[in-house]
């Protein structure tokens, strides 16, 4: 590995394909999947029914974190420096970040996914978030 390839970064873009993969997972295992990974009774049954738009959304969320990884490519130094990185790499970092920690505030109101799911799901956003801002304030001189 080159020297000045950043590991936090490079570990941040593999956390976001690995998530993007997943839901193009869920897409194709359908409401299964969706129950499994706590998208909601919803979207379960909409998928069940043959409805395009929980394809649509999960589809949606897949692209952008395939694109987030890129970035943190990007910033890692595997690729090509893409346009606005580190206004990108600060919001990646913040949007995980504060999904991270908004998470756990859902669990005092009232929600419609489960305790498990906004735990699991916080704690994970929460982990990809402190990852990206490790390689962030790593890389921070160099753009």
């Amino acid at each position: 590995m080159p020297p000045d390839i950043n590991i936090a970064l490079t570990l941040g873009a593999l956390l976001s394909a690995l998530a993007a993969a997943a839901h193009i997972g869920i897409i194709i295992g359908g409401a299964a999947w969706y129950r499994f990974f706590g998208a909601g009774e919803q979207f379960a049954v909409a998928s069940e029914q043959g409805k395009i738009y929980p394809a649509v959304v999960t589809f949606g969320i897949a692209t952008v974190l395939a694109v987030w990884a890129a970035y943190a490519l990007s910033g890692a130094g595997w690729m090509p420096v893409l346009p606005f990185l580190k206004v990108a790499l600060c919001v990646i970092t913040a949007v995980y970040l504060l999904r991270g920690v908004g998470g756990f505030a859902m669990l005092a109101a009232k929600s419609p996914y489960s305790k498990r799911f906004i735990v699991v799901s916080s704690s994970i956003c929460l982990g990809f978030g402190l990852v990206h801002l490790q390689g962030v304030l790593q890389v921070w001189g160099r753009f």
